[in-house]
């Protein structure tokens, strides 16, 4: 079983009103701009949890979810996709929001509304009467490590969880939300032994740095396996130093809202199956570490193939994928 600890985000895609949508009501003159937002559950964390059940690995979130109309709509996705949400806090404060937009690639932009929202507001007392519960592997990440007043509970958490469980970091920034400062990569690498970012991530973290060389200090900060994600190109596996290189299946993307969160738990999934999680990683080796992380990229494509975060399910992987 593995756990996964962070926010759930109510993604609102915009787009201008037409038709029916666009007609005029109460106090508004005819043929005033109207913008239309359709929202779908979100969020790195949630995204992970939804894919690694919808796979096939049994999986807990703890989430602080809030008891308004978003909050629901969360634990209703959750739920359906076989996720356990017994570990979950009902919040009574609001839900994230991201508005988001897209571009001609499929790639979002985000404007976050998160201002003394649910997620954030972790206890130590909350964390601790969620517990890992047997789970062999904790995933945490994204805005969970860097937003406060939680931020200290979540990484003693997560630190403390590292004596009886593999754990899993995606570090999933938002510029917009956190400074540069507040992704504390080196101290996470001291408890975290999986490592999964963006190129864009990289590029944030580390300025004008070789993924090579980002790859080699996070491993001697403590992490053993780092993945550095690139898209259409790809990924990094790097292990201990130990250097590989996977492609990615080639797909009709509609947009790319969640892949980054399907590839990891397409990655977690690959190790669980190949009982390897649970620990420092220590029966694995690059090649098993590059067959999991290219199994990761067919899970991530299936998902750019689909609108939203909207993950495969298992026997989904066995058809031909979209092109």
């Amino acid at each position: 079983m593995i756990s996964v600890l962070g926010e759930c985000v109510a993604d609102a895609f915009a787009g201008r009103a037409s038709g029916e949508d666009a007609r005029p009501g109460a106090g508004r003159g005819a043929g005033d701009p109207e913008l239309a937002l359709r929202v779908l559950p979100g969020g790195g964390p949630a995204n992970t949890a939804v894919a690694l059940a919808r796979l096939g690995t049994p999986t807990r979130f703890l989430g602080r979810i809030s008891r308004d109309v978003f909050g629901g709509l969360f634990r209703d996705r959750l739920a359906a996709s076989g996720v356990d949400v017994s570990g979950c806090v009902e919040a009574a404060e609001p839900s994230t929001l991201a508005v988001a937009s897209l571009d001609a690639r499929g790639q979002a932009a985000y404007s976050f509304h998160a201002e003394g929202a649910a997620d954030w507001r972790w206890t130590a007392g909350e964390l601790a009467a969620a517990g890992l519960g047997g789970s062999s592997c904790l995933h945490t990440g994204s805005l969970a490590l860097v937003r406060e007043p939680g931020r200290e509970a979540v990484l003693r958490f997560a630190a403390e969880a590292a004596a009886r469980a593999t754990v899993s970091i995606d570090p999933n920034v938002r510029p917009g939300l956190a400074p540069r400062e507040a992704y504390d990569v080196p101290r996470w690498c001291a408890f975290a032994d999986i490592v999964k970012l963006s190129e864009d991530d990289l590029a944030f973290l580390a300025p004008g740095e070789p993924a090579e060389d980002a790859c080699d200090a996070w491993h001697a900060a403590g992490a053993r396996l780092v993945v550095v994600t690139r898209g259409a190109a790809g990924a990094l596996v790097s292990l201990d130093g130990s250097r590989a290189r996977v492609a990615a299946p080639r797909v009709g993307v509609v947009d790319t809202v969640g892949a980054g969160d399907a590839f990891t738990a397409g990655l977690l999934h690959r190790l669980g199956e190949r009982g390897l999680l649970g620990g420092r990683l220590d029966g694995l080796d690059v090649d098993t570490a590059a067959d999991a992380a290219a199994f990761a990229a067919r899970v991530a494509a299936l998902t750019c193939a689909v609108a939203g975060a909207n993950p495969p399910w298992a026997y989904q992987l066995t058809e031909p994928a979209p092109s």
